[in-house]
This record gives C-alpha cells, sequence and structure tokens, in this order.
C-alpha cells in the first residue's frame, strides 16, 4: 500500500494477539497513528496506537492477521492513513484504504490527505441555522433538517431506510447540486452491492462516492472508515465549496468497533462494557461535520438503539450530537403509506418559530395535534365505529386521514417499480397543501385523491378524471 511518505526505519513483531500486533525498533519510535507495513509486499498495515516503552509500540491490525509471525519485519511508512480526494472520486466505490471494490481502474487525479483532521475552527463556522431542503413534505414541514446538521433515521428492515436515502441522495444531486457520499461502517456485503446497483439504476451515482468498512473486516478498518468518508466530504467542502450530504449506515457499528478496539488494547470497560473513551472518539467524528463559510456538510445517521433501550450510552451520546430525528413506523409501512415516518415520534430541534417561521410553526403544531387526537380516536372507531363519534371527532378524523395521505409521495427512485413520476415538492408547497385541507377545503374530495401526489392541486386534476363518465361497456360490467 502507497502512502506517498516511505522511510527507512525498520522494526520486528514482538507479539501478535489477533489484531493487537506489538513491535518492537531500535533506531526511532513511530509515532501515535503511523502505519507500518508487514507481510509480504506489505499486505498486512498496522496502526500505531499506543508506545509502550522507549523500544515498543503496539499497533491494530487494519487488515487480517494470518500469516503474521514473531520476527517477522515491519516497515513504518512515516504518515498516517490517508484518504483519496479530488474529482476522480465521483461515482467510484472504494475501501478504508481507498482502493476501488468496483472492479474499475485506479481513478486519476486524486490527491491523499490524512484522515486525522480537527473540526473547523469556530471562526469559520457559519452562525446561521438554515433549513435543508429535501423535496419530501412530511420531512421538510414536520421534522425539518439543518444545513450542515446531523439526523438520526430509526428504523428496522424493509421500512423504506434505503429508498429514502436514495431519494435524498437523488434530489441533492438535482436541486442543490452537491455532492452526496454514503459510508458503510459494519455493512453486511449484499446491502453495500444492491445499494451501488440502485444507486446506478435511478441514476445518481456521477455526483456520488461510496466507502466501505464491511462487517468481516477488522474492527480498525470498521473504526477508520467514518474519518475516510468524512476527509472525502471536507474536501468537496472545503475546496470546491460544494453542499455535501452525507449518509452513515450505521452510527452505532462505529462505537461497536471502538468498543472491540478497547477491549483488544486492555482499557478498562467502562458503563456496560463501553469503551472509556466513546464520548471523545464518537466527537471527534461527528464535530468534523459542519456549516462553514465555504459549504456545508448534512449527515444522515442510521442509528441501531440496542434492544430499544434509549438509556444505552451508545444511544445517549449518539442522540447528544443529533439536530433531529426521522423515526420509521413499520405501521404505515403496511399501511402504504410511503414514506414510512411516523409523524409523531420524529422531530427536529429546527422546529422553532425563531428559525422556521410563526406559520411553518403553527402550522405543524396544528399538524400534530390533528394526528395525535385521531391516534386517540382510533380505538373508539375500532370498537363502536366512526358513526358513534361527535360531528367535531368526526371532522378530525377526516382531517387527520387526508393530511395523512397527502402527507405520501411518490418518489423518483422508485419509478420503475410504482409506475409514478417522483415528485420534488417545494416547502410552500407543502405548507399551502396541509393548511388548505386542515381548513377543510378538500372535505368533500375522496381519501385516495391526496394519496401519493405532490403539490395539494394535483388533488384536483385527480378528482376531475376520477369523476370523468366511464365508457358504456364498464358502467355495465360493473
Amino acid at each position: 500500500m502507497d502512502t506517498g511518505q516511505q522511510t527507512h526505519n525498520q522494526g520486528s513483531v514482538v507479539a501478535v494477539r489477533g489484531s493487537i500486533v506489538d513491535v518492537c525498533f531500535t533506531e526511532s519510535l513511530p509515532a501515535i497513528y503511523t502505519l507500518l507495513l508487514a507481510g509480504e509486499g506489505g499486505r498486512i498495515v498496522i496502526e500505531v496506537w499506543a508506545q509502550s516503552d522507549a523500544q515498543l509500540v503496539r499497533g491494530i491490525a487494519l487488515t487480517p492477521t494470518q500469516g503474521l509471525a514473531r520476527g517477522m519485519s515491519v516497515l513504518d511508512t512515516g504518515g498516517p492513513l490517508c484518504a483519496q480526494v479530488g474529482p476522480g472520486i465521483l461515482s467510484r466505490m472504494f475501501d478504508v484504504f481507498g482502493n476501488p471494490i468496483d472492479r474499475l481502474p485506479v481513478p486519476d487525479h486524486v490527491l491523499r490527505r490524512t484522515v486525522h483532521r480537527a473540526p473547523p475552527a469556530l471562526a469559520r463556522r457559519s452562525t446561521q441555522s438554515e433549513i435543508f431542503e429535501t423535496g419530501i413534505k412530511l420531512i421538510d414541514v414536520l421534522a425539518p433538517l439543518e444545513r450542515g446538521g446531523k439526523a438520526g433515521l430509526f428504523g428496522g428492515a424493509g421500512v423504506g431506510k434505503t429508498v429514502l436515502l436514495t431519494e435524498m441522495i437523488h434530489n441533492m444531486v438535482g436541486n442543490h447540486k452537491g455532492v452526496s457520499i454514503f459510508c458503510g461502517i459494519g455493512e453486511r456485503c449484499r446491502e453495500g452491492e444492491e445499494l451501488y446497483r440502485e444507486m446506478q439504476e435511478a441514476g445518481v451515482l456521477a455526483n456520488m462516492v461510496m466507502v466501505f468498512g464491511q462487517m468481516n473486516e477488522p474492527p480498525g478498518a470498521r473504526f477508520r472508515v467514518g474519518h475516510v468518508a468524512l476527509t472525502m466530504a471536507e474536501y468537496f467542502r472545503d475546496e470546491e465549496h460544494r453542499d455535501v450530504l452525507l449518509l452513515v449506515d450505521n452510527i452505532f457499528r462505529f462505537i461497536q468497533a471502538g468498543m472491540e478496539i478497547s477491549g483488544l488494547m486492555g482499557q478498562m470497560p467502562s458503563r456496560l462494557g463501553y469503551q472509556p473513551t466513546m464520548g471523545t472518539e464518537l466527537s471527534g467524528l461527528e464535530e468534523r461535520i459542519a456549516n462553514t463559510d465555504t459549504g456545508a456538510i448534512t449527515s444522515i445517521q442510521a442509528v441501531y438503539v440496542p434492544a430499544d433501550d434509549f438509556t444505552d450510552p451508545a444511544a445517549v451520546h449518539t442522540f447528544s450530537h443529533l439536530s433531529g430525528s426521522i423515526v420509521l413506523s413499520r405501521k404505515r409501512a403496511a399501511e402504504g403509506l410511503y414514506p414510512a415516518i411516523d409523524p409523531l415520534q420524529s422531530s427536529s430541534k429546527m422546529s422553532t418559530p425563531g428559525i422556521i417561521g410563526a406559520r411553518h410553526y403553527k402550522l405543524a403544531q396544528q399538524i400534530r395535534r390533528t394526528l395525535a387526537q385521531y391516534a386517540e380516536l382510533k380505538d373508539i372507531i375500532a370498537m363502536l365505529g366512526l358513526e358513534q363519534l361527535s360531528p367535531e371527532d368526526r371532522q378530525v378524523v377526516a382531517r387527520a386521514r387526508r393530511l395523512e395521505r397527502f402527507l405520501t409521495q411518490p418518489f423518483f427512485t422508485t419509478e420503475q417499480f410504482t409506475g409514478m413520476q417522483g415528485r420534488f415538492v417545494s416547502l410552500t408547497d407543502a405548507l399551502d397543501g396541509c393548511e388548505r385541507i386542515l381548513a377543510d377545503e378538500f372535505k368533500d374530495y375522496p381519501e385516495s385523491a391526496l394519496y401519493m401526489i405532490g403539490a395539494i392541486d394535483e388533488a384536483k386534476l385527480k378528482f376531475t378524471a376520477a369523476k370523468m363518465p366511464e365508457p358504456t361497456g364498464a358502467a355495465n360490467a360493473t
């Protein structure tokens, strides 16, 4: 592996314990985070994590250590792990070392940059809170994302996490003229391959980079892949002055990899077996995601909550960095209400009158209140039927059901499956539609007229088309 700055400082392996390797250097001791190469052709890469004494360093292997033995020669590269950056990395898929894993040739016109970088200084950070418009009604109205902020995406398998991420990438490329970087931390290789194919078919790969530290790789590689993706994102933000959408799946596996390394290094475990340095490690990664004077890195991170326990240290530390949470609901997915985002559980720190404006804030509160009242009435409707409700409650149910359907939307990335053309809905159109539904303007329209549409005016076209007289043969057949 070429790090660009080889030295002639050589050492020898003293001990190998799984991914932990102790190396003795008689000339000069390598610095922390320096890469060491061992094995035939330097195929085993070790990162220095501790200097044990004047001649001994302890490192974590970023590659499998099969074939490594005591007494083997180790070469000090003189530099840390570097990521490939530059326009040449777009539309490509890489591993933690910057090697292409998409069966295509090595990219040209790339630079190498260290992955150990400090967060942007406070003086460089933007002091304005701006909304990152996604074009997805439910997110923009009820859980608006922050430009340069971090949002958590919570959801199990099969509820539409990947489809939602793909749509956001599509809208980012089409409307913000930005770059998207997908970082798979501890991903299953099947997921990575499927996502690459889906992105290719959706036509969004041209402005996208994918980086994977797969599930079968050592903890060192899984721990560092997030830093590699961030270094690539920082290049596009700082050098090319572009907005970047960074998608991380899954941030919990970053913490898990750190926990494995901590245990291997012999550190005393903290609460529930987590590493004592968890807060520092997570902050070192998260604080680099920021909105600066040159551009913004906006991050959406899939978050796994261990045993659904939101008091778990991993969840608590992750939440402290997030500015919004999008919760996907299996129940809504089963009802066909896509995107299957739970409007009552999803929230955002941006939802304040000072940031989104008084009208948007009041409207969002009114929508939540209407949907919450409907949720409470569902049990009564199931037992006694809709007829037993008071006229006021019936109105609430009608509004809520129409709102639920209006907040669904056809995606560009699913056109080939649904046959429906995708819609990008501006925040103004989304708010206008919700306001008119709450004002009972569409109470005489069937609920189906509001299902899977873009702006609210499409409901009128759909309703008019549905009222068109059927051919005589079809009418007789029914």
